[in-house]
């Protein structure tokens, strides 16, 4: 169960990850040692589980988000585990979830341009039957923000 230290400290690590652990401290009202043990606590129990650097997208040259939305041909069992088992390889393909409603999938593809996104596509394609593939292109990334809320937990 978390309190509400807790819950200051995620808040302040999912902001900066690599923040010197006596500003976090400072920030929660710890001592450096109390701050310590608690963020191995919460790691150990799974609220954290990893730290990662955001890069920067234009730097890395993928600057175009395509929104690719998918029906499937057919619904078998084992249908879940071959799609994720054919994206799984394909970087391009930052997030992939599967939907319930009339659409069956939805893709968040990073790519440089959209030549650079027809090579993905054709990979998709090629890879695995589809009865419907949809794609959204991007112009403007109003809300970017990984953190979650933490009041919930």
């Amino acid at each position: 169960m978390l309190d509400d230290r807790d819950r200051r400290l995620l808040a302040w690590l999912q902001r900066d990850a690599d923040m010197p652990l006596s500003d976090l401290a400072e920030r929660v009202h710890l001592s450096p040692s109390a701050c310590s043990r608690r963020v191995a606590r919460l790691k150990e129990e799974g609220y954290i589980r990893r730290s990662v650097a955001v890069l920067d997208r234009d730097k890395m040259q993928v600057p175009t988000t395509v929104f690719v939305m998918i029906k499937m041909a057919q619904h078998k069992a084992d249908w879940p585990d071959r799609f994720r088992e054919s994206l799984s390889d394909i970087a391009e393909i930052v997030e992939a979830h599967r939907l319930a409603g009339s659409l069956d999938y939805l893709l968040k593809i990073v790519v440089g341009n959209m030549a650079h996104y027809d090579t993905v596509y054709k990979r998709i394609i090629s890879r695995i039957e589809l009865l419907d593939v949809s794609s959204c292109i991007s112009m403007e990334t109003l809300k970017d923000d990984p953190a979650l809320p933490t009041a919930y937990a």
